[in-house]
């Protein structure tokens, strides 16, 4: 009887697209790595949002705006079978420009552990995995981007551009190495990560350039609207104020 009840259910399953990478897809050891890699950053990001918290009451509010941002942002997904996972634009360019690398992780972290548990999207086992490829390569690659090409003299526009495109690339790369590490068994690493990394370009190419859009749309609204704030945020020098606001 139990044997039919199996069979039963097989037969009427369908597909699960998880996003993210999909739970069960690493094993314990790989899981693990990432979890110890991405415990750190969190408690960084923890204390960072503490000590802006108590400089500046608008903090928190913020914080938590723009994970309600991520969260939304990241809620697009498109399935990649061959990939075991989904391409969806991360949102963590922007969080990363207006608050800074460690508190982006901390928010990629709440709006990757919502989806997993409300969603489904994504599992708990990888959430160390995710948070590694989202949140911290993610969040320090577009803040990276962003701040040096505004010291070479970039617009607004343009540095938030390069950060929103270069951000989401470098979270699939990631994600590929995740994957490629985690399930190659005895295939060699290489061939195996750069079939991923193929795997993901039909979607996540475009995406990456709406991301870059939408980042630099952000931005740019915020210095029209509120430059003071981003000012405040050292996002824009005092002489660019005038200049935002004519």
């Amino acid at each position: 009887m139990k044997r039919y009840v199996i069979i039963f259910f097989l037969a009427i399953a369908t597909p699960a697209h998880a996003m993210h990478i999909s739970e069960g897809i690493l094993p314990l050891g790989w899981a693990s790595l990432w979890f110890a890699l991405a415990l750190p950053f969190v408690a960084i990001g923890c204390r960072e949002l503490k000590s802006l918290s108590q400089v500046d009451l608008a903090m928190k509010p913020l914080v938590g705006l723009l994970a309600a941002v991520v969260f939304i942002i990241s809620c697009m997904p498109i399935p990649v079978p061959t990939a075991g996972t989904c391409s969806h634009p991360c949102g963590t360019a922007i969080s990363a420009i207006l608050v800074g690398p460690y508190v982006s992780v901390l928010i990629s972290t709440v709006a990757l552990l919502i989806q997993a548990l409300v969603m489904a999207h994504g599992g708990l086992t990888t959430l160390g995995a995710d948070i590694v490829s989202m949140g911290i390569v993610g969040s320090f690659t577009g803040y990276a981007v962003f701040k040096g090409l505004r010291k070479f003299g970039a617009s607004l526009g343009i540095a938030a551009f390069c950060a929103g495109v270069l951000t989401d690339w470098a979270t699939y790369m990631t994600t590929s190495l995740e994957l490629a590490t985690g399930i190659r068994g005895s295939e060699p690493f290489l061939p195996l990560f750069t079939k991923i990394m193929i795997a993901f370009v039909p979607t996540q190419l475009p995406l990456g350039l709406l991301e870059g859009a939408m980042t630099a749309g952000m931005v740019t609204l915020l210095a029209r609207k509120r430059p003071d704030l981003l000012v405040r945020m050292r996002l824009m020098k005092q002489e660019e104020l005038a200049d935002a606001r004519s």
